[in-house]
């Protein structure tokens, strides 16, 4: 009888910890979650600034302009080969341009 306790409490035991161990790491991933939409958010409001701040080529600035990138924040998600006008040469200018840009910050 006394054995039985026992059995039954580690087993309780094991159940409350793993219950805890569960609770912690869905802790874990909402924290983690918000964190990335907390630098994404950052993110959008550095690049709250027209592309002109770039000091691009007008060549460049011209194409982006037309594909409807009007501030640096468009560009994050555009597919850059996409861009009418844009060729090898003029992506990596516009790339190496971005890269200054947030090395500032």
């Amino acid at each position: 009888m006394l054995l039985d306790n026992k059995l039954i409490e580690n087993i309780d035991n094991v159940k409350n910890n793993i219950e805890k161990e569960y609770a912690l790491q869905k802790l874990r991933e909402e924290i983690f979650g918000r964190f990335d939409d907390y630098k994404k958010t950052l993110n959008y409001m550095l690049g709250d600034a027209p592309i002109q701040v770039l000091g691009l080529p007008k060549g460049i600035e011209n194409c982006l302009l037309a594909h409807g990138c009007l501030r640096i924040y468009d560009l994050f998600d555009c597919d850059f080969t996409k861009v009418k006008g844009l060729g090898v040469t003029r992506i990596r200018d516009l790339t190496s341009s971005l890269d200054k840009f947030f090395s500032m910050l």
